[in-house]
């Protein structure tokens, strides 16, 4: 019986190297967000104390709400992982529960049937034998039924003990599960409080002048740092290709296939990013309408409701995600062929770096900037901008 019980716990407890190894992976990822969350929080703190509305304070709040959201739908992507987990368990247990049952039903009619016949009929048998040879044919047979009967009673005992370990199991699980459940609620509650404080600072820093001209020199900023990216992406790009040709040359490696892309057929044909909203800022040189200054926008501004779909406009490959002040989460998908979309102002990312997307993937969802709820799409050849709306569809 414990030699039984011991493989059964041995079989059942003994998970996979790499399901351990994801596991612990999750729970380090979870703890890194919480310890940059608790970095932002003390941030805004320090901001506060010195200044109710500024634009780096509106930047702490947009961090960690990002932040939070990873939060919660790392949180929501567990509980549902281990949700299937439960349903596995249950079925597993309700399979073992009939397994059982059938086994001590069969043993119950052996032993009523054994302790009918009782002992007496056991000696009975073999004094009845006409040979001595019947004798030990007869003895081997009764004593083989012994045997079987403490077989049958060792499956049992070890069944037993697969069902107690696999309960014992399941409800690890659902105690695990109510903690998750608890947890991702009350990381919604925070993230809720959050966004009600930065309404908010936001109306705060709506009403002030001097903030919206400080945000247009952050905007230059942060345009002229994507083009520095941009430029190292290319570069990248060149550096590999001179790399992988080296190779071919040196017969180290194959003649890779070549990359097609078709972009550039699409131009005036090319999906929209969402599927719905209003073009506010078009690309070109812009008049500010409260300042009323001249500025330059390196791609249009899509007025959409916070938390729209944005979708990948064509097939490629996430290059990198990135954050900047003035716009916030950004993303850049290689389109192949020189071909470069850029989205911005991003409030979630669906997706991470390396990712092959294809046309109409979601990659995450809008959010808001400072003149409203919004989404920034940009779209470059090599090193030159173009006018979106030449290439997307009429």
């Amino acid at each position: 019986m414990k030699y039984a019980l011991c493989i059964v716990m041995l079989l059942v407890t003994a998970a996979p190297a790499f399901a351990q190894d994801e596991i612990t992976k999750r729970k380090n990822e979870l703890q890194n967000i919480r310890k940059q969350i608790q970095d932002f929080e003390q941030r805004i703190k320090q901001q506060q104390a010195r200044e109710k509305s500024t634009l780096e304070l509106l930047d702490s709040y947009d961090r960690k709400g990002t932040l939070l959201r990873k939060l919660i739908a790392s949180l929501k992507a567990e509980a549902a992982v281990l949700q299937n987990s439960i349903g596995k368990t249950k079925a597993e247990l309700n399979q073992l529960d009939t397994q059982l049952k059938f086994l001590k039903q069969h043993y119950a009619q052996y032993v009523k049937s054994a302790y009918k016949s009782g002992r007496v009929y056991d000696v009975e048998l073999l004094l009845s034998s006409r040979s001595i040879n019947q004798v030990f044919v007869r003895s081997y047979y009764l004593r083989r039924f012994t045997e079987q009967r403490k077989r049958d009673a060792d499956k049992i005992d070890m069944k037993r003990a697969e069902v107690e370990q696999v309960q014992y199991r399941l409800q690890s699980q659902l105690a695990e599960e109510r903690r998750l459940i608890a947890e991702k609620g009350a990381e919604e509650d925070r993230y809720a409080s959050l966004a009600a404080d930065r309404k908010k600072v936001l109306a705060d820093i709506r009403k002030d002048k001097n903030t919206f001209q400080r945000e247009i020199d952050r905007q230059k900023k942060a345009a002229k740092e994507l083009e520095n990216v941009i430029t190292s992406l290319i570069e990248a790009d060149r550096l590999k290709k001179e790399k992988r040709d080296a190779a071919v040359k040196e017969g180290i490696l194959p003649q890779p296939p070549p990359i097609t892309g078709n972009f550039e057929s699409k131009k005036g044909k090319l999906r929209w990013p969402v599927s719905q909203g209003l073009v506010v800022a078009k690309f070109g040189n812009q008049i500010h309408p409260r300042l009323k200054t001249v500025t330059t926008n390196t791609g249009i501004d899509i007025q959409v409701k916070a938390g729209s779909p944005v979708s990948s406009v064509a097939d490629g490959e996430v290059s990198t995600i990135l954050w900047y002040p003035s716009y916030g989460n950004l993303l850049i998908i290689n389109h192949y062929n020189g071909y470069r979309t850029v989205y911005t102002h991003l409030s979630e990312i669906s997706v991470t770096e390396g990712q092959k997307v294809n046309e109409g993937d979601l990659i995450g969802r809008s959010g808001e900037a400072i003149d409203g709820p919004r989404l920034h799409f940009e779209l470059w050849k090599e090193r030159e901008k173009q006018n979106p709306e030449h290439w997307l569809s009429r």
